[in-house]
């Protein structure tokens, strides 16, 4: 798919994997709106890339995906100057330490990875309507196979049992349900939503993690991708015309992949789409 002018909106975007697929859209002459927390490394990486690109096509939105408001105002922001959304990439993660709650009252995990993809793409979708072929790509991870076997609807917060992998596990499975279900509900729009496998990439994301997970990055860095590398299927579900009718599926090394059974569970997906709507309900 030809991006020249398309616009792409990628959230994460200042760094590893995000930062790479900005750097990609902008060399294929797309509009790319850059959705990053912190506002100095959102200046940098966009100085790097257009240095790197020659494009200047690349515009920041602030947003902390911790914070609910901030999404609203972002989707307001990018929805007030532009009439459609060609491409959407639900890139941002959060590896947590302990557990945190934000300020909506969630837990952090589950409300950075899940709950702000969630929202940002229902106050998108109108303008993934408007598009003439729209793409949603979102994140996800291996590790969701962790987060099936503590699936709970009850308890998707982990006020039980919480530890920093099973919130994370659990986080990344959501991403798949969620594009499961959102596939099935845009099924008559021009939009295709996929997810996928980025592979175990060094990047920033151990930042805030425990110790004993930046051990464990510190130690699999030598064996791990490069974030370009990571970055790889994302564009792929973005640009490739192999994919263009193809809709809540699973990819892993720009291949199709079966996830755990429980991500492609109708009844569930649906109960997961109810429940997420209730936690982001505008107050």
């Amino acid at each position: 798919m030809d991006l020249t002018n398309r616009l792409c909106v990628v959230t994460g975007a200042n760094s590893g994997i995000g930062k790479e697929t900005v750097r990609d859209f902008a060399r294929r002459g797309a509009y790319v709106i850059m959705v990053c927390r912190n506002e100095a490394r959102a200046n940098q990486a966009r100085r790097e890339i257009v240095k790197d690109t020659g494009h200047t096509g690349l515009e920041i939105v602030l947003a902390d995906l911790a914070v609910q408001y901030d999404i609203r105002r972002a989707a307001e922001e990018i929805t007030a100057q532009f009439d459609h959304v060609d491409i959407l990439v639900n890139n941002a993660g959060y590896l947590p330490n302990e557990r945190e709650v934000t300020a909506d009252g969630i837990e952090k995990t589950l409300a950075v990875n899940h709950l702000a993809p969630f929202l940002l793409t229902k106050l998108l979708l109108n303008s993934l309507q408007q598009a003439k072929e729209a793409r949603v790509i979102t994140v996800s991870s291996e590790v969701h196979r962790l987060g099936a076997r503590v699936f709970d609807l009850d308890n998707l917060q982990l006020k039980n049992n919480f530890s920093p992998m099973k919130a994370y596990g659990l986080s990344k499975l959501c991403n798949i349900m969620f594009t499961y279900e959102l596939a099935k509900q845009t099924h008559d729009d021009a939009i295709t939503a996929n997810c996928l496998h980025p592979g175990v990439v060094s990047t920033q994301l151990s930042e805030e993690a425990g110790w004993a997970t930046k051990l464990f990055y510190l130690m699999g860095k030598p064996f791990m991708r490069s974030p370009e590398g990571g970055a790889q299927t994302s564009i792929y579900l973005a640009t490739s015309d192999e994919v263009q009718n193809v809709s809540g599926r699973y990819f892993k090394n720009k291949q199709l992949a079966s996830p755990s059974n429980i991500a492609f569970d109708d009844k569930k997906t649906a109960q997961l789409w109810e429940q997420s709507n209730k936690m982001t309900e505008s107050t």
